[in-house]
């Protein structure tokens, strides 16, 4: 199984956030709510520049796309919701 990529990412505030792409190896995707744990605001940006975001682990057991707390989508989508930046992948079993 090959790691779930991240497609996009609005949440510009992030550090790992660089024209709307994801630079960081692998987030995690929060407990109850498909949110990304690994969000930090900042202005100075982190990550990898050849590095293309993919899902590290899931926590979400509703998530129909949820295998033994992997992701097991073709790809996500994240978007930022309220103070919140949440899987717009996420699909309840």
């Amino acid at each position: 199984m090959e790691i779930t990529r991240i497609f996009d990412c609005n949440a510009e505030t992030c550090v790992y956030n660089k024209n709307k792409r994801c630079h960081t190896p692998g987030i995690n995707i929060g407990d109850d709510v498909p949110c990304c744990d690994t969000f930090m605001a900042g202005s100075r940006k982190a990550g990898f520049d050849d590095i293309s975001g993919g899902v590290g682990s899931c926590k979400v057991d509703s998530c129909s796309f949820n295998r033994s707390l992997e992701c097991s989508a073709s790809g996500i989508h994240m978007s930022v919701v309220g103070n919140e930046v949440d899987c717009q992948t996420y699909r309840k079993k």
